[in-house]
């Protein structure tokens, strides 16, 4: 099945240069003199080679079957996230670039989305938001009430969260994990 490259989303998988590339970002960009074009950001199924390339709008890619599976996150080693398969209980280790920064958001047990490919694990989804607890935050200055700015609050998991100032240690909060903010109390 072919798909534009305007239609092209983060996550799938397409056919090109004799490879299978997972699509990281597609971005269109729009000149004010000229034709718009995509600005896609691939990364190689096979080597894990990250390039970012300009395509037309209407170019078409064969596009590739992603099976996408939850799994159950179980803990980190030093380069790599364990995962455990819901259906068979096997244990699987998902790269840590994988999920990058996005990696202070896992607690134990949380479920995750992973795409596979062709049997090989090429990204993974986090649920958009995550119940932390803070560890560390400053106390609220009594009778500061003119200016509402929030202050940052470290959380278990090593996250480091803006938060209002009537945040306490050991309050669990709900934070969006796409951008990182704070979304209310737990």
């Amino acid at each position: 099945m072919s798909i534009r490259a305007i239609h092209v989303k983060a996550g799938q998988a397409i056919r090109y240069k004799d490879g299978v590339w997972s699509v990281v970002s597609n971005e269109k960009v729009a000149k004010g003199k000229g034709q718009s074009y995509q600005s896609i950001q691939l990364r190689n199924i096979e080597t894990g080679q990250l390039i970012n390339e300009r395509f037309r709008t209407t170019e078409e890619f064969d596009e590739v079957f992603v099976e996408r599976k939850d799994m159950e996150y179980l803990y980190s080693d030093a380069d790599s996230h364990v995962l455990m398969d819901l259906e068979s209980y096997e244990q699987v280790h998902l790269p840590a670039e994988l999920i990058g920064d996005k990696s202070a958001f896992l607690t134990p047990n949380i479920r995750l989305q992973v795409c596979i490919i062709e049997g090989k694990i090429v990204g993974a989804e986090l649920p958009n938001t995550v119940v932390l607890t803070v560890t560390d935050t400053p106390p609220q200055i009594k009778g500061a009430t003119a200016t509402n700015q929030d202050k940052e609050a470290l959380c278990d998991t090593g996250a480091r969260v803006k938060v209002p100032p009537f945040i306490e240690n050991g309050e669990s909060i709900e934070v969006d994990t796409r951008s990182g903010q704070y979304i209310g109390r737990a």
